[in-house]
Formats: C-alpha cells, sequence, structure tokens
C-alpha cells in the first residue's frame, strides 16, 4: 500500500486533503486507481467527493466548472506535467435512463461514494481510493477482477450497455491496452447491444478506434471485434477483406493479412498514422479481386488507388483530421511501389520521391515492412527492401520537383524576357523531367539556355514533351486511375 501511496503526485493528495479538512469526503476514482493497482503511470487524475460543485470551486483558486455533470476542473499552472494541468474533481452522483444511449437524461448529486461507483462501467474503474487512509471502497471485486486479469461490466451488463453503446468499444481498447480477457457474460452482452453503437457519434468512435490502434495489440482488440460484429460500426470496408484469400507469398486473407500489419506497425512502437495505414494499406483488394488464369489465382490489380480512395472515405466519415487523412490515404496510394531492384532505375525512384515526398519516404517503406511481415514471413528486411533503401539515400538529394530545379519562373522571364503566364510552367515541368532522368543537368546555365530552345515550342509541344520523360507504366497510369474510378464508382 505505501508503494501506492507514494506515486500519488503532491498536486492530487493536495486537493483530497483540502476537501477532508473541509468535512468532505475525498476518493481517487477510475482509472487512475486502476493504474496505480497495476503499477502503471496514470494518464490522469480523477476525484470525486461529496461536496458539490459550488463548494468545490470556493474552496480552490484557479477552476472551471462549465458543464451538467457536475465536474469542476482544477488548473495547476505551475506543474510541466501535462496529466496534472487539470485535475477533475466530480460530486458523487446518480443518473437516471440514457434515452439517447449516449448520456444520462438527467443527474442528481449524491452522498453515498458506493452508490456514484454502482453508475460506472467497468469493475476495474469501479474502485475508489481514499489517500490519506490507505482505504480502498471496491463494492464489486474490482481488485479480484484486475489480479485475474478480467473485464468485468459493473452489475447487469445489459443495462451498462444499453446506458452508453461507447461501451462496448471501450470494453475492446481497455482488452487492447490491458491485455485483459472479458469476462463470458459482458462478451455475450457486448454482441447483444452491439446495435446501439449505431447512436454513437463518428467522433466518438474514431477516439476509441484510435485508441486501440495505439495500444501495444490491437490486432487481437480488432479480431475480437469481428468477432463480435462490431467492425461494421468502426470502418466496415475492413471486414469486406474476411475470408478473401490471396495467392503467392501470402499465407493469410485480406483481413488477417491487416492485422498481422498493424501488429507489426505496433510491435516496432511506430507512429499512428503508420499503424493506420499498415491496417488499411489492402482494403481495396476485395473490389478488385478478379481472377488469374495463368497463376490459377487471383490478382489484385489498382487495388492501392481503389484502397486509398476507400481509405479517404472510411477517416472522412470518422472525423479525423484533413492532416491525417492526407497521409495516410497517400501511404495506401503508393504502397505497391515495390518492383524488382536490379531492374528499376533511379528515375523512377525519384518520380516515388516526388509523389510521395521526402517528408513521408521513409514512413512508406516501414508500410511495406509491415506488409511484408503481415505475409507470416519470418524475416522483416530483405535484399529487395535493403537495396530500394539504399536507391532512396542515393537519390534523395536530387530534384524530385519544381521546386528543386536551379532556376524559377522569373529566371525564364528574365532570360527570355517573356510575360507571366502557362508556358513558364510548360518549360519548368519539361525542364523537370530532364533532369529526373539525368540530374547532372541541374545547373544554372545549362536550365537557362535549354529554356532558349524550349521557348521556341508551343504550349501544346512542351506539354507533350514535360510528360516524354515518363515511362511507359506511368503514361497509362491516368487512363487507369480513371477506369478504376469508374469501375468502383469512386471519385
Amino acid at each position: 500500500m505505501n508503494s501506492i501511496l507514494k506515486n500519488i503526485p503532491k498536486e492530487v493528495t493536495l486537493i483530497t486533503k483540502t476537501l477532508k479538512c473541509e468535512g468532505f469526503e475525498a476518493y481517487l476514482v477510475g482509472g487512475c486507481v486502476r493504474d496505480l493497482l497495476q503499477e502503471r503511470i496514470p494518464k490522469d487524475w480523477d476525484v470525486s467527493t461529496d461536496a458539490p460543485p459550488e463548494k468545490i470551486v470556493s474552496l480552490f483558486e484557479h477552476t472551471y466548472y462549465e458543464n451538467d455533470f457536475g465536474t469542476v476542473g482544477i488548473v495547476n499552472e505551475d506543474t510541466e506535467d501535462d496529466r496534472l494541468k487539470v485535475i477533475e474533481v466530480t460530486p458523487y452522483r446518480t443518473e437516471s435512463k440514457y434515452t439517447d444511449k449516449r448520456r444520462p437524461d438527467s443527474v442528481k448529486f449524491g452522498k453515498d461514494v458506493k452508490e456514484d461507483l454502482g453508475r460506472r462501467d467497468f469493475t476495474i474503474n469501479a474502485i475508489a481510493l481514499e489517500p490519506e487512509k490507505g482505504v480502498f471502497v471496491d463494492p464489486y471485486n474490482g481488485r479480484g477482477d484486475l489480479e485475474k486479469k478480467f473485464l468485468r461490466a459493473v452489475g447487469d451488463p445489459l443495462e451498462r450497455f444499453e446506458e452508453d453503446g461507447l461501451r462496448i468499444l471501450r470494453a475492446i481498447r481497455l482488452q487492447a491496452e490491458l491485455d485483459f480477457t472479458i469476462e463470458e457474460n459482458t462478451l455475450r452482452a457486448i454482441y447483444e447491444k452491439r446495435d446501439v453503437l449505431s447512436y454513437i457519434s463518428k467522433e466518438r468512435i474514431r477516439d476509441e478506434f484510435s485508441k486501440i490502434i495505439s495500444s501495444n495489440t490491437p490486432a487481437p482488440a480488432l479480431e475480437m471485434a469481428r468477432r463480435l460484429d462490431l467492425i461494421k460500426f468502426i470502418i466496415p470496408e475492413l471486414e469486406e477483406g474476411y475470408g478473401v484469400k490471396q495467392s503467392g507469398a501470402h499465407v493469410h486473407d485480406v483481413f488477417t493479412h491487416s492485422l498481422y500489419s498493424l501488429q507489426h506497425a505496433a510491435n516496432k512502437n511506430w507512429p499512428f498514422e503508420i499503424r493506420l495505414s499498415a491496417l488499411l494499406h489492402d482494403v481495396g483488394k476485395p473490389r478488385t479481386r478478379r481472377r488469374n488464369l495463368k497463376k490459377k489465382g487471383h490478382s489484385f490489380y489498382g487495388h492501392e488507388v481503389v484502397g486509398a480512395r476507400m481509405t479517404e472515405e472510411a477517416l472522412k466519415r470518422l472525423r479525423f483530421s484533413k492532416e491525417t487523412i492526407k497521409t495516410v490515404s497517400l501511404l495506401v496510394r503508393w504502397h505497391m511501389f515495390f518492383s524488382d531492384p536490379e531492374k528499376i532505375s533511379l528515375s523512377a525512384v525519384r518520380r516515388l520521391l516526388r509523389n510521395v515526398g521526402e517528408e513521408r519516404i521513409w514512413d512508406l517503406i516501414k508500410v511495406r515492412f509491415a506488409d511484408r511481415m503481415g505475409m507470416g514471413r519470418p524475416k522483416e528486411e530483405t535484399y529487395r527492401l535493403r537495396k530500394y533503401q539504399a536507391m532512396i539515400e542515393e537519390v534523395i538529394s536530387d530534384p524530385v520537383s519544381v521546386a528543386n530545379l536551379a532556376i524559377d519562373g522569373n529566371d525564364i522571364m528574365k532570360t527570355l524576357n517573356i510575360e507571366p503566364g502557362p508556358k513558364i510552367g510548360f518549360i519548368l515541368h519539361a525542364l523537370l523531367e530532364e533532369i529526373i532522368e539525368d540530374p547532372k543537368l541541374n545547373n544554372r546555365d545549362d536550365l537557362l539556355e535549354r529554356s532558349k530552345d524550349l521557348a521556341k515550342l508551343s504550349e501544346k509541344e512542351l506539354k507533350k514533351l514535360g510528360e516524354k520523360g515518363r515511362s511507359a507504366k506511368e503514361k497509362a497510369e491516368d487512363e487507369r486511375i480513371e477506369q478504376l474510378m469508374k469501375r468502383y464508382n469512386v471519385k
């Protein structure tokens, strides 16, 4: 017990002591107590008390109180620890019915900590700790469930999930974060009440889903979500891959392969956007699956293009930020960059760098690593991937966009004595295509001299010249994408 109490910051004990000195009860509750018992560092601190909100506000200098649930935020301006900058203090309360399946219709403040604990979601979150005395209030044996690594709903699980459907996803998230087993009755209730999730806002679903993805064991959690028929409330497109077999080196179906890819990214502790890209990189495969008679299997031609559009639509639906949507869609779109490094040219690598950007190229490599490991391969690194990395290193400082040219539009206008217009851009792009093939040409004098020759051409000829350096495969890309978009009715 002493070791637990020592881990409670002074900013927290100051609040509980102040309330106690005024004759009120004060307990730590929720996730912080659970984390303390598990010897984890709490992400935040919550205090529960029988003091009314107005009294709480009067006892502390810096507070805010802007909600209907009695919660008062106590602000600690002197701390640099984000977990302690705001500590929430909430009066004991009882709640009425949840008509909208999201929040109680009304809240009444109470005087009994046990009654307050009865409104909570899971037993491991329904433990109160009085820090001054080191006394636990644990009416639902949450400490016993912590020892057994059980996730059990408080009271009747059907009622708990009927009250707030988000608790269903919270159970999956806690399973992932804590590596717990969901208790059988709670599991059955999740399945029976799963449709309550349809009442939950996309933002709240996104937040729980993001925490699952960011956990140490996201793959088992999402597999459990599939078994409980919950994926349709998160990203239904993912479930299209379940049972869709793959050919060649793939051992798993598309859905399982995607989970293993995600888990590899989690094992590497890679950032959130790489994990999400690893999960969604093959989301377009089921819709592009075609029988391949030559290989006696199936092909998924264009799945990266379709998958990028599907990813964009799914993440918009979940209200992810524009930056996250842009990054993940980009990584999904270009994850099929791989080809034989003995045949690929440096100019092709430069074009990939142009498409993805230097700031994302290594993220793309990580997604590809995750993709490989998701196939069930024993090793992450291969000669081909190492060779491709070396080629990227070789061209990373080479020009891959108009901005990298040794001259700009103003230089061309001064040299040729011409006015601003589309022709300037066409000349620049024609020059870019030439130096992508041979970066040594990127010097000011040669480019200005070459621009004089290009200026003699018509805009139509310049535009055609700007595309001349593209390979046959790249030339056909626009037409291929247009056909794929029409076929799968995506924009």
